[in-house]
């Protein structure tokens, strides 16, 4: 991976948040807000206009460029919390033009490893993190694989754990409020987590 295949992944989530705002939104309806679907792809939108905007940028250059712009474009909790995701995953790779393959889980588990200090949640709580904890495990355990298969391998752990959280009744955010009731539905952070590592894993199987 180079800056390249970074900038690839990125624009390739910022395509999958467009596509699946209205859907991320009702999600979010069922027990939240309704805004997710606008947070995630406001913050995606503002990302690629950062890219347009950097040449010439390392790896951490552009994850750092990332965070800013997300965090700037995104009031909603998800802000901060991809803010810290992305400068976690620019740390992971400082001072590295181009990436081996052992950079690739490192990114997820830097990621999650970001939104879990941020957010202060722990797996079972409904959020985003049991998504992303799954896909950092996955991630690891693929270790040596070509990067766009270790994203897949996070991202059908990420979908896994989305799909979980439908079980689970909500212990932080707007959701908790609901107790009981938000069982049965899929918590939304967790399902655009899901999607933004395939499209992660798409977008570098294209470079």
């Amino acid at each position: 991976m180079d800056s390249n295949n970074i900038r690839a992944m990125l624009l390739a989530s910022a395509d999958a948040m467009d596509a699946a705002r209205d859907e991320l939104c009702a999600l979010d309806g069922e027990i939240g807000d309704a805004d997710h679907g606008v947070a995630m792809a406001g913050g995606f939108g503002a990302i690629r206009s950062a890219l347009a905007e950097l040449e010439g940028a390392t790896p951490t250059e552009i994850f750092n460029a990332a965070a800013k712009a997300f965090l700037n474009a995104v009031g909603a909790s998800s802000g901060p919390l991809y803010a810290t995701a992305f400068m976690r995953a620019g740390a992971a790779v400082k001072g590295k033009d181009v990436l081996g393959d052992e950079d690739a889980p490192a990114l997820v588990a830097a990621m999650a490893e970001g939104i879990a200090h941020r957010g202060k949640a722990e797996r079972g709580d409904k959020t985003m993190l049991d998504a992303w904890g799954p896909a950092s495990e996955a991630a690891l355990a693929a270790m040596g694989q070509p990067a766009a298969s270790v994203f897949h391998a996070a991202a059908d752990a990420a979908e896994a754990g989305a799909d979980a959280t439908a079980e689970m009744q909500a212990k932080l955010g707007r959701a908790a409020r609901l107790g009981a009731r938000s069982l049965g539905h899929k918590d939304p952070g967790a399902a655009s987590a899901a999607m933004l590592l395939r499209a992660m894993a798409k977008g570098l199987e294209q470079t």
